[in-house]
């Protein structure tokens, strides 16, 4: 099930998943303290591949859905915690 969701969907799943990343990976900040639009790898959060390897198995559960290794839009679904959330909010079964 593919939607586009709203801005106002997106915003409001945010925190929401600010909050998984923080958890799932252990991270010494504030789920409030990743800035939204900021790259998840390199000079943003600084995620790498087992990161999000982490994360994808923490969505699965969530929200009923995978996030696949082999899909070509990863690049972009990973590139913010904007871009995830959306992704997410346009899968999720729950």
């Amino acid at each position: 099930m593919t939607t586009t969701p709203t801005p106002e969907t997106v915003a409001a799943l945010l925190p929401e998943i600010a909050e998984l990343i923080v958890s799932a990976l252990n991270l010494e900040m504030t789920p409030a303290e990743i800035d939204a639009d900021a790259p998840l790898f390199g000079e943003g959060l600084g995620l790498d591949s087992i990161d999000v390897l982490e994360i994808s198995l923490v969505v699965s559960k969530r929200y009923g859905f995978q996030l696949r290794s082999d899909n070509e839009d990863n690049v972009r679904i990973f590139s913010s915690l904007r871009a995830l959330t959306a992704h997410i909010a346009s899968q999720r079964s729950q």
